[in-house]
C-alpha cells in the first residue's frame, strides 16, 4: 500500500563503543547459533516455530486449540499460551525437549495485565496514580510472579489511547493522552524486561506491546470494529505509546484486529515492515492477536491460503491458534506462490526470541515449586498491591469534608459492591484468585472490630437477566438476590435513616467492562440508579464509592451526593486499600488519565481537542450542545485530597527562547489544608498559531510532591525546544517560531498561564 512516509522521532542513545563492541558480539554469537541449527531444520520444523496454540486454563475466543501436545511432539508449535504452574509449563516442555529431533523449547505466554497472582488495579486505574516508578515496580512484581510460575512471555502492555469510554477496553490501558501513554508504555517494558533489557534474568519476561495499532479507535467504541483515521491523526496521537515501547527495547509486538487505510492489521505490510521494521527499527518478533490470520477471511482478504501469505509476508512471526501457518505455508511454498525467505525470516525471529531468553541453555528456566511458592503473592507484593490501590483512587468530589469518614460515626454502608470478593480484581485478572481479595466489609471489621456500622445490599449489581446471560464470567455468574428489588431497597432505606452518613458502594461487574464489553450506556446500571435515588430521599449525606473499568456518566449522582472516590477494580488488596481512604489514613492523590462525559452524547471527549472557526460561546452559531455544556463533568487530570493546594503565579526564566535553549517555568505549592498530602502538578502548552491546527492543550510533563500540611515547594519545569515540535504541513516532525502559551496546575481545567515566545 502507498502511503506518505511517516517520521516518528526517536531518541537512540549511545552508551559508548564498549557497550556497542559488547552488544555487536552478542549478536554475532546468537546468529551464528541460530544459523547453525536453522540449516538443520526441516521447512516442516520451520513452520512449526510459527505456530502459537492455546491449551490451558483459558480462552478469550472462540476456539481453543485441539490436539496441541500431539503437535508439540511432531516440533509443529513454536510456544503456547494460556499454560501456567511450574508442573504444566514443565510437562509441555519436556515433550519439546524430549520428543521433538531438534529439542527447541516453547514459549509460554500468557495475558498478565495488571499482575499474575498478585493482582494490581486495572491499568487504567494505575495509569490515574501518574507514578511512574510505582506502575514500574507492578510490572516488575507480575514479571517475577509470571516467572516462577512457569511463564517467560506477557501479553502486556495495551498502549491503545483510547477516548471512548463506551470501549470496554479502555480498562486496559493508560488512558486518553499520549505523552502520558507514552511514558507508561516505557515504565511497563522496562518493569517487565528489565531496565537493561536482560532477558536471561530469571524473573524477566518477553514484553508484548499491543495492539499493534490504532485498536482504541474503534468506531462507536464497539470492540474489534474498524478503525479509520487521518495519518496526521495517527501520526501525532496513536502511534507515539507504541513507540515509546519499541524504543524502550520491547520484545515482541502484537498486531492488531482493526483495519488501517483499508488494510487489516494482521496483513497490513505497510505497518507490520514499513513503519515497524524499516522505519522504527523495530528487531523483536511480531504475533498475530487471538485467530486474527483466520479471520482476515470475514474482512474480506481471501481465503485460507491467501490471507496465511497475506499474514507472513505482511511481518506476522506468530500465528495464535488459526492454525493457518503449518496448514497453508508449505503448500504455498511447493507451489512456488511463496518465497521460502519469509518463513525463514519469521523462523529467525522466533528462535532469536528463545535464544534472548536463555531457553537453549535452560528450557525450565529454574522453575521450581520452591520458587513460585516463595516469589507469588509474598508479602512485599501484597504491600505493593495495597499501596497501588490507594494511590490509583481519584476523589472525583468533597462537597463540605464530608470524606474522610469518621470512625465513631453512625454509618450505614450499601450495595452489592460492600462484601463483594469476586469483582474486586476486575476484568483481566489472569491468574489472580478472586476468594483471596480482601473485601472491604472484611477489611472494616478488621479495622474497627467496636463499630456502629451497619449494612444492607441494597440492590443486584444487575438485575437485567438478558444482560447477565451476555457477560457469561468464565468463573462466576451474577447470583441474584432471594429477596425483590424492592424490598432490598427498603431494607437500605431503613437503615440510612438510622446512619449519620450512607456510603453506597456501587459499579460494574467486572465483565461489564475490558474485551468484548463494549455499553452503548455507561451510566450506572438501572436498579442501582433507584437504589441510589431511595437513599437520596432520605436526605442523608452520601458519599458514592465507585468499582468501574471505564470512565461513566454520573450527573445526577454529582448533583445529588457528597462525595464521589472513583476507585476502579482495585486488586486483591481492594477492601483494604479503600478502607484506609475512607476514614483518611491514605489522602487520595489520583488524578484522572481519561475524561468523564457528562453524557454519551458528548464522545468522544478528550482534553486536548481542537478549536474550531467558531468556538464555543454565548452566540448561537457556535460550536456546542443545546442541551448540555461542552465541558466534561471530570476533566482529564482532574483528583481532589482531603487537603488543599495553593498554585502561585508562574515565573519564567526568559519570555523568548531559540531553538536549542530551554525554558525554566517554576510555581510555588503551598498545601494550604489540614492534611498531609501529594499533589500532581500538571504543565501544558499551547501552540498558538501553525502551519497546522494545534491542541489547545498539550500535556508535557508533571511533578508528584508530598507536603506536609503548611509546607510549600517551589516546582520547577524545564521545557526544551524539542517540547514544541510537531509535526507541520509537510509531515516534519520540527519547531515552528511563534507565539505559545505554558500552563501549570491541578488539571487540565484548573490552570495559571503564562506567555513565551520561540524565535
Amino acid at each position: 500500500m502507498k502511503l506518505s512516509k511517516i517520521v516518528i522521532a526517536s531518541c537512540l542513545v549511545l552508551t559508548g563503543f564498549g557497550a556497542s563492541a559488547q552488544k555487536a558480539a552478542r549478536d554475532a554469537k546468537m546468529d551464528a547459533y541460530i544459523n547453525k541449527l536453522m540449516a538443520k531444520m526441516t521447512l516442516d520444523e520451520k513452520i512449526g516455530q510459527l505456530n502459537l496454540p492455546s491449551i490451558g486454563f483459558d480462552v478469550t475466543g472462540p476456539i481453543l486449540s485441539q490436539g496441541v501436545e500431539g503437535k508439540i511432539e511432531k516440533g509443529m508449535v513454536g510456544g503456547v499460551f494460556n499454560t501456567y504452574t511450574p508442573n504444566a509449563v514443565r510437562k509441555l516442555q519436556e515433550l519439546a525437549i524430549k520428543k521433538t529431533r531438534l529439542k527447541i523449547p516453547l514459549l509460554f505466554g500468557y495475558d498478565v495485565i495488571h499482575g499474575h497472582r498478585t493482582i494490581f488495579p486495572i491499568p487504567l486505574g494505575l495509569s490515574a496514580s501518574w507514578d511512574m516508578p510505582l506502575i514500574q515496580k507492578t510490572a516488575r512484581a507480575a514479571a517475577d510472579e509470571a516467572t516462577a510460575d512457569g511463564l517467560n512471555w506477557v501479553f502486556s502492555p495495551m498502549v491503545d489511547i483510547a477516548r471512548d469510554p463506551r470501549w470496554g477496553r479502555v480498562a486496559e490501558g493508560g488512558g486518553e493522552d499520549t505523552w502520558l501513554g507514552s511514558q507508561i508504555a516505557r515504565a511497563m517494558v522496562k518493569g517487565y524486561q528489565g531496565e537493561k533489557n536482560d532477558l536471561r534474568r530469571e524473573d524477566a519476561v518477553l514484553a508484548c506491546v499491543k495492539h499493534f495499532a490504532l485498536y482504541g479507535a474503534a468506531e462507536a467504541g464497539r470492540d474489534y470494529n474498524t478503525v479509520d483515521m487521518s495519518m496526521r491523526k495517527m501520526t501525532e496521537t496513536y502511534l507515539p505509546a507504541y513507540k515509546a515501547a519499541v524504543d524502550a527495547g520491547v520484545a515482541t509486538v502484537m498486531s492488531s484486529f482493526n483495519e488501517i487505510n483499508g488494510v487489516p492489521a494482521a496483513a497490513n505490510h505497510w505497518l507490520l515492515t514499513d513503519l515497524l521494521r524499516n522505519q522504527w527499527g523495530f528487531k523483536g518478533m511480531v504475533a498475530t492477536d487471538y485467530t486474527a490470520i483466520m479471520e482476515l477471511k470475514n474482512h474480506g482478504m481471501g481465503d485460507d491460503a491467501q490471507v496465511a501469505k497475506l499474514a507472513l509476508v505482511a511481518g506476522n512471526d506468530m500465528d495464535m491458534v488459526s492454525d493457518l501457518f503449518i496448514g497453508e505455508l508449505k503448500k504455498l511454498v511447493q507451489a512456488k506462490k511463496l518465497d521460502v525467505k519469509y518463513i525463514d525470516l519469521a523462523c529467525r525471529r522466533v528462535l532469536e526470541s528463545k535464544y534472548k531468553l536463555g531457553l537453549f541453555d535452560d528450557p525450565y528456566r529454574n522453575i521450581s515449586e520452591d520458587r513460585a511458592k516463595n516469589n507469588i503473592m509474598n508479602a512485599e507484593k501484597l504491600a505493593l498491591a495495597k499501596e497501588a490501590a490507594e494511590k490509583s483512587m481519584v476523589l472525583l468530589k468533597n462537597d463540605n469534608n464530608t470524606l474522610p469518614l469518621q470512625a465513631g460515626k453512625k454509618i450505614a454502608f450499601v450495595g452489592p459492591m460492600v462484601k463483594n470478593q469476586r469483582d474486586l480484581i476486575g476484568n483481566w485478572s489472569g491468574a489472580g484468585d478472586w476468594k483471596k481479595a480482601t473485601s472491604f466489609w472484611d477489611a472494616l471489621q478488621a479495622q474497627y472490630p467496636s463499630n456502629k456500622f451497619t449494612y444492607a445490599k441494597g440492590a443486584n449489581i444487575l438485575d437485567d437477566q438478558a444482560l447477565i446471560d451476555k457477560l457469561n464470567p468464565h468463573d462466576a455468574q451474577i447470583v441474584l438476590d432471594s429477596k425483590s428489588p424492592a424490598d432490598m431497597i427498603k431494607e437500605a432505606v431503613e437503615k440510612a435513616k438510622d446512619a449519620d452518613v450512607v456510603v453506597a458502594m456501587l459499579g460494574e461487574a467486572f465483565g461489564m467492562s475490558g474485551e468484548a464489553a463494549s455499553r452503548s450506556d455507561i451510566g450506572l446500571p438501572v436498579n442501582q440508579q433507584n437504589l441510589l435515588k431511595a437513599l437520596r430521599e432520605t436526605g442523608k449525606p452520601i458519599v458514592l464509592v465507585l468499582m468501574n473499568g471505564r470512565p461513566l456518566t454520573l450527573q445526577w449522582e454529582h448533583d445529588n451526593t457528597a462525595a464521589i472516590l472513583e476507585t476502579w477494580f482495585p486488586g486483591t488488596k481492594a477492601g483494604d486499600a479503600i478502607a484506609d481512604v475512607l476514614f483518611g489514613k491514605y489522602n487520595p492523590s489520583g488524578k484522572l488519565s481519561m475524561t468523564f462525559p457528562r453524557s454519551v452524547g458528548q464522545i468522544p471527549i478528550y482534553y486536548n481537542a481542537k478549536n474550531t472557526g467558531r468556538p464555543v460561546s454565548d452566540q448561537k452559531y457556535t460550536s456546542k450542545y443545546l442541551d448540555i455544556p461542552n465541558t466534561p463533568l471530570y476533566p482529564f487530570g482532574h483528583g481532589l485530597s482531603y487537603t488543599t493546594f495553593g498554585y502561585s503565579d508562574i515565573k519564567l526564566s526568559k519570555n523568548t527562547i531559540r531553538n536549542g535553549e530551554r525554558l525554566q517555568a517554576s510555581i510555588t505549592l503551598s498545601n494550604t489544608g489540614k492534611y498531609d498530602g501529594e499533589e500532581t502538578v500538571q504543565l501544558y502548552i499551547r501552540d498558538m498559531v501553525g502551519s497546522v491546527t494545534r491542541p489547545v492543550k498539550e500535556l508535557k510533563g508533571f511533578r508528584k510532591l508530598f507536603l506536609k500540611a503548611g509546607e510549600s515547594k517551589t516546582v520547577t519545569f524545564n521545557l526544551s525546544t524539542d517540547d514544541l515540535k510537531f509535526y507541520d504541513i509537510n509531515m516534519k516532525y520540527t519547531t515552528e517560531p511563534g507565539d505559545f502559551k505554558l500552563f501549570i496546575g491541578t488539571s487540565s481545567a484548573d490552570v495559571k498561564e503564562a506567555d513565551f515566545k520561540l524565535l
